[in-house]
């Protein structure tokens, strides 16, 4: 069984954006908000347990950093209802039911703490450093998105939302007759964003939960409302739904799964392009551009070349700042009893697999 992988937080457009909280809401038996600084081990601590539970069989839900999708900032494991967590900044957690639900995990206990005072000036400047180039980030992305609304606005101004809508009911019509067998659950995770290898999607993680999909060709958020409609019918019908914001604009709704059905809504554009087979296509732009004169698509295709510099100079800010934590880690390592942590990880994993 493949592991799925999301991410929840987002570089977008007002910064760094977080939707860990809603792992507090009491649904682990057993969460484990790790502690520690850069290369304390916190993303091979969970590997080291992920693939533990891996071999049993049963699927993990891995959650990857939004700066480096390389590394990991969570992994689930449903079956246990059980999870680990990164609970540092930018996503610093705190028990909501300390000891019945969660519990920290702390990895700073393997510091040795005169080594690294040792070092103390190019820990300082390390750390200042990949803070300010992620600062840098946010400032392209977002100038980014200030271009970009202008964009929207001219291509919302051309939509036939009256048609979408009746295109909406027809789907629902056909796609969600019977009751679902859940509770009608929202989860909220990001199945992508603007990382340092690009902007990146996770697609494969829709495919391994939804087999038929109906793909949204939207560059402008112009399925936003479709996709809010269809998760709140999914939800009505006590369907579990997995809704993925718009990790640029969080407040919008990307994509819509719906794992009990097999089906997923997703959006595809030229920035994350959805190269499945869909099971039906919708071509929202097309809807809009054709009623544009020909200034105005000149016009917005003068903005998404804007949009495109803005967006590689955010990606190039946030390969900078891995680039940095990468070389902070590096400092810190000669610095960590490495095999404390991986007999921690051993003492978790016994726990864990009973």
């Amino acid at each position: 069984m493949q592991p799925l992988h999301f991410f929840l937080g987002a570089n977008s457009e007002e910064g760094f954006f977080s939707l860990y909280e809603q792992l507090l809401d009491g649904r682990f038996d057993d969460l484990l908000i790790l502690k520690g600084g850069a290369g304390s081990g916190k993303s091979t601590f969970m590997r080291r347990v992920g693939a533990a539970v891996e071999r049993t069989g049963e699927r993990v839900v891995y959650i990857n950093c939004s700066g480096d999708p390389d590394s990991l900032d969570g992994a689930i494991f449903l079956d246990r209802r059980a999870a680990i967590v990164d609970g540092t900044a930018p996503h610093v957690l705190e028990p909501s039911y300390a000891a019945a639900c969660e519990r920290y995990v702390d990895l700073t206990r393997f510091y040795d703490l005169d080594a690294a005072k040792a070092r103390r000036a190019e820990i300082i400047a390390l750390s200042d450093e990949y803070r300010a180039h992620y600062r840098s980030a946010y400032r392209a992305l977002r100038a980014m998105g200030e271009v970009e609304s202008e964009r929207r606005v001219a291509m919302h101004a051309q939509m036939d939302f009256a048609k979408l809508r009746r295109r909406t009911s027809g789907i629902l019509a056909r796609e969600l007759r019977s009751e679902g067998e859940g509770s009608g659950r929202v989860v909220r995770a990001f199945l992508g964003g603007v990382t340092k290898c690009g902007d990146i999607c996770r697609f494969d993680t829709v495919e391994e939960l939804c087999p038929r999909v109906y793909a949204l060709c939207d560059s402008a958020g112009l399925g936003n409302e479709m996709l809010q409609t269809i998760a709140q019918a999914a939800q009505e019908k006590r369907f579990d739904v997995i809704i993925c914001p718009n990790p640029d604009r969080p407040e919008e709704c990307q994509h819509v799964l719906i794992p009990e059905r097999g089906l997923a809504f997703v959006t595809t554009n030229a920035r994350m392009l959805y190269e499945g087979k869909p099971y039906r296509r919708l071509r929202l732009d097309a809807m809009a551009e054709e009623r544009l004169t020909r200034a105005q698509k000149a016009k917005l295709r003068f903005i998404r070349r804007v949009e495109t510099s803005l967006l590689e100079e955010a990606v190039r800010t946030l390969t900078d700042a891995a680039n940095a934590h990468d070389t902070l880690e590096a400092v810190y390592r000669p610095c960590i009893d490495f095999s404390g942590v991986t007999a921690l990880a051993e003492e978790e994993i016994a726990r864990l697999i009973k």
